[in-house]
């Protein structure tokens, strides 16, 4: 009897711990990482937010009109803040996943779980994506432990891009290293006598917030 008693309690244990499991439900969907969309923005724009190409495509993700406004869009794409561009692209993707994009395809960009779903996102969902703000950051982040090199696309990379419009480049904070990168990656460089290698590591990431600032 006390070894069915020991079983049952045993028993009775596994199925508290299924029924919980099964109350808690699946784990909450991600959404694509920032470094795909900065990648999609660079295909599709490069990255340019205010960007109109004259055909009938707007903005940094290309939105047409019938698009745009399909997911809550007003006006123009490109006269739209970079954080509502945001905002409707994520809204499009819940609805569509990468289809609308063929930079998408081009690029390789795989969907999640989140890619379809239809849920409607919020404001605050959206702003990971990162081109909601071009204020560059106000004190040092401390280096990501990545050197960088072109072609690659990272967050980290977009808070170095926007550091540099202090010292007067433009960048939208692509998040992608690309050729308007590498000329300030390169111009930092010789500026504060780092061997121009074009290679952003700690001591480039460090002068774009306490070196000398280069000539754009």
């Amino acid at each position: 009897m006390a070894g069915r008693r020991v079983v049952s309690r045993m028993v009775l244990l596994v199925a508290v711990v299924v029924s919980t499991a099964v109350v808690a439900g699946p784990a909450a969907a991600a959404d694509p990482p920032a470094a795909d969309w900065a990648e999609l923005r660079m295909c599709e724009s490069s990255g340019r937010y205010t960007v109109n190409t004259g055909s009938g495509y707007y903005g940094a993700y290309q939105f047409d009109l019938p698009t745009w406004n399909s997911v809550g869009g007003k006006g123009y794409p490109h006269e739209a803040a970079p954080a509502e561009q945001d905002y409707r692209a994520l809204y499009l993707y819940r609805m569509r996943g990468w289809q609308p994009w063929e930079c998408a395809g081009m690029r390789g960009l795989r969907p999640d779980s989140d890619a379809r779903s239809k849920r409607v996102p919020t404001y605050a969902e959206s702003a990971y994506i990162g081109g909601g703000s071009t204020a560059p950051p106000p004190i040092m982040p401390p280096w990501p432990g990545v050197v960088y090199v072109f072609g690659d696309c990272a967050p980290a990379l977009r808070q170095w891009q926007l550091r540099m419009n202090v010292h007067g480049y433009r960048f939208q904070g692509s998040g992608c290293y690309y050729a308007e990168t590498q000329r300030a990656v390169l111009a930092l460089q010789r500026a504060n006598g780092i061997v121009d290698s074009g290679k952003l590591g700690p001591k480039t990431w460090r002068a774009a917030w306490q070196g000398v600032a280069p000539k754009p």
